[in-house]
């Protein structure tokens, strides 16, 4: 997930990203270069594939961030509740087994008023392509370490958020079968007590 047209969107992304951070699946560590860095206090990141930490080890060294790295994955996370300010989820909802937990773990870490900026790509609204991305999904989880082509991001994520902000569209430079994106925040309410379900 690499290129010119996807490091634009992780800086529109990540633009209001501020205070303590978590980023869930960090995977080499793309996102790093596109972080505020005057915003950010502190960036915990946790991935599931402990193979991807000697690329991800050589950009945080060259990061000013104040990083912690982490082999851990989205499902269960050992942080307190009310850990984070901004929670980051870039291309990875796609490939969590339980995709429903891990959202509301990220939940659960967010402080009340805190938010969670995501970008994933998902299920079309065309029918016709709706019907490509279930065919190819199988074959998709199966070379791409789970990845699922066809998951209704927004609907996801507004089931543990109440308040959700998204954009969607194709990614110019994507087939259309994996390239329809989902870009948004979801806020944890200021009066939310965290959802320990």
């Amino acid at each position: 997930m690499s290129g010119t047209e996807l490091a634009t969107y992780r800086t529109a992304l990540l633009q209001a990203v501020s205070g303590r951070v978590l980023e869930i699946g960090f995977g080499t560590g793309l996102n790093l270069p596109h972080y505020p860095a005057s915003q950010v206090e502190s960036l915990t990141v946790i991935d599931a594939n402990a193979g991807m930490g000697a690329i991800a080890a050589r950009r945080v060294k060259d990061s000013p961030l104040n990083v912690t790295l982490a082999i851990l994955n989205g499902e269960s996370l050992p942080m307190d509740e009310a850990s984070f300010d901004s929670v980051v989820s870039t291309w990875t909802l796609c490939s969590i087994a339980q995709v429903e937990q891990a959202l509301r773990e990220i939940h659960r870490v967010l402080k009340p008023g805190g938010q969670f900026f995501f970008i994933e790509h998902g299920r079309s609204p065309e029918p016709g392509m709706a019907k490509w991305q279930d065919r190819l999904t199988p074959l998709q989880k199966r070379i791409a370490d789970g990845c699922h082509l066809n998951r209704p991001i927004r609907d996801l994520v507004e089931q543990t958020f109440g308040n959700v902000s998204v954009e969607t569209f194709y990614a110019e430079s994507l087939p259309k079968v994996g390239g329809y994106f989902y870009k948004g925040t979801a806020k944890k309410a200021n009066s939310e007590i965290a959802n320990s379900e």
